[in-house]
């Protein structure tokens, strides 16, 4: 074994896991090492003759590392504001935003079956080297940005629950990297069951919240309904956008392209087939339990705090000094606060993943494991600490908005090839995106683009300066 390979291998003994071959002439290059070399193809998938059930569980977990970033809290704020200024109305957002999420991380898990690349080799095997890097570059900003949204969250939650300085709290947060190294060194079904422990326990902080809060039946189910309103009215549609923009997170479609190979599935089109059904059923699941904790932190923000008359609680401080008084349940600030630490720690592990996967997959990066992972987490747990001892606890609000807009500005970067590169026929071949997924998909990315270009100018003051 050669130095560079032993490198690539974390300086192990393990045979290093094959390079990719070129599985369609629309690639330019062949000989792709997988990112996350190391937990390639390393869960087994049953033969032809074992249950549907077996097959199922076997594919299930990926989806649940993904929607682990459809519920981080940059979630939060959007929906508490939009659940206390405007009761149940955009629940209808937050389910057109899941949609779209389903789409696209089907998409995103097709591209890594199919091609046997994730998106950020896609990128960098079909454009040019300075705009791969360039892809790069924005990318890792955004994973910076969310990064920053969900250590904070983190970091508040350790504030509330035990009085811990931000500061500190921040810097605690920062030790998942060696839970991430931990983890995946004892298997990757043992972090893809960390995750969902940590969803469970999110999901029943929030049924409880939800018992108690007890909310309209009828005006949930009339918030689901899309109404007029939120188009025409300037401030509904700021908060509807902002609900959009942190939903759909960019570094997801990076993460599950990649995560999805680490199933040993058979490398044909039978198999892929079967990968693809598998998968796409595990994501969507997960995704409607992102649904779930998402719409239920907005319905309790409007059964508790719109109609107690509090229409301005966007704050996640505020909404746990206010929730135990208001409802009359000393315990609610508490599971609050225990669903938001969950969520940001939850939110920091698979940030640190898709981090490893970009910079391996845009630059080429062969480096150790552990050395590659504290890189990554640096890149990003740097700016949390310097806005920390900038802004403290009084800017953490505009720090979580801050976040969401340079989301924003780099979503389209990852959605527009994705769905570039799955209906390319000669890039996918026989699993190229039909034509009714291809309008789907098209129209997905145009609402995605158009809505955040909408954002960026109410937020930087474009439209109002042109009268819009």
């Amino acid at each position: 074994m050669s130095l560079e390979e032993s490198a690539s291998n974390g300086g192990t003994d393990r045979p290093v896991p094959p390079a990719v071959s070129k599985p369609e002439t629309g690639w330019r290059e062949g000989n792709q090492r997988p990112s996350l070399g190391e937990v390639f193809r390393s869960v087994k998938v049953p033969g032809a003759k074992a249950s549907i059930w077996r097959k199922f569980l076997a594919f299930s977990g990926p989806g649940y590392l993904v929607a682990v970033g459809y519920m981080d809290p940059g979630n939060w704020a959007t929906s508490l504001a939009g659940g206390s200024a405007f009761g149940y109305t955009l629940l209808s957002v937050i389910m057109l935003s899941n949609l779209m999420a389903i789409l696209l991380q089907a998409l995103s898990l097709k591209l890594g079956v199919v091609a046997e690349r994730d998106l950020a080799q896609a990128c960098r095997d079909h454009y040019s080297r300075p705009v791969s890097v360039a892809l790069w570059v924005a990318c890792e900003i955004a994973i910076a940005a969310c990064d920053l949204a969900e250590v904070i969250g983190s970091a508040i939650a350790l504030n509330l629950l035990f009085g811990l300085p931000l500061m500190w709290g921040v810097c605690l947060t920062a030790l998942d990297v060696l839970a991430v190294m931990y983890l995946q060194h004892k298997g990757f079904r043992l972090l893809e069951a960390f995750v969902i422990t940590l969803i469970g326990t999110i999901a029943v902080c929030f049924l409880l919240e939800l018992i108690f809060s007890h909310p309209d039946a009828l005006g949930i189910l009339g918030g689901f309904v899309p109404k007029k309103e939120i188009l025409t009215q300037r401030e509904m549609l700021f908060v509807a956008i902002g609900i959009l923009g942190a939903t759909v997170m960019p570094h997801n479609l990076y993460l599950h392209s990649a995560i999805v190979q680490t199933r040993n599935y058979e490398r044909t089109p039978d198999g892929k087939r079967e990968a693809i059904t598998f998968a796409t059923l595990d994501s969507t699941i997960a995704l409607m339990g992102a649904l779930f904790i998402n719409g239920a932190i907005l319905i309790v923000a409007a059964a508790v705090f719109h109609q107690g008359g509090k229409t301005e609680v966007a704050e996640i401080q505020d909404a746990y000094k206010l929730l135990s008084p208001m409802l009359g349940v000393g315990l609610a600030s508490t599971l609050f606060a225990v669903a938001l630490l969950a969520s940001g720690q939850n939110s920091t592990l698979t940030g640190t993943l898709a981090g490893q996967i970009v910079m391996e997959g845009f630059l080429n990066i062969r480096l150790r494991p552990w050395l590659r992972r504290l890189i990554t987490r640096l890149i990003a747990i740097i700016p949390a600490v310097i806005a920390t001892a900038l802004y403290g606890a009084s800017g953490t609000a505009k720090l979580l908005i801050w976040s969401q807009v340079i989301l924003s500005l780099q979503l389209s970067f990852a959605v527009i090839p994705l769905v570039l590169f799955t209906s390319d026929k000669a890039k996918m071949g026989e699993f190229v995106n039909p034509l009714w997924l291809k309008i789907a998909a098209w129209a997905t990315a145009i609402v995605i683009l158009l809505l955040n270009l909408k954002l960026l100018c109410d937020f930087f003051g474009i439209t109002q300066w042109l009268g819009v």
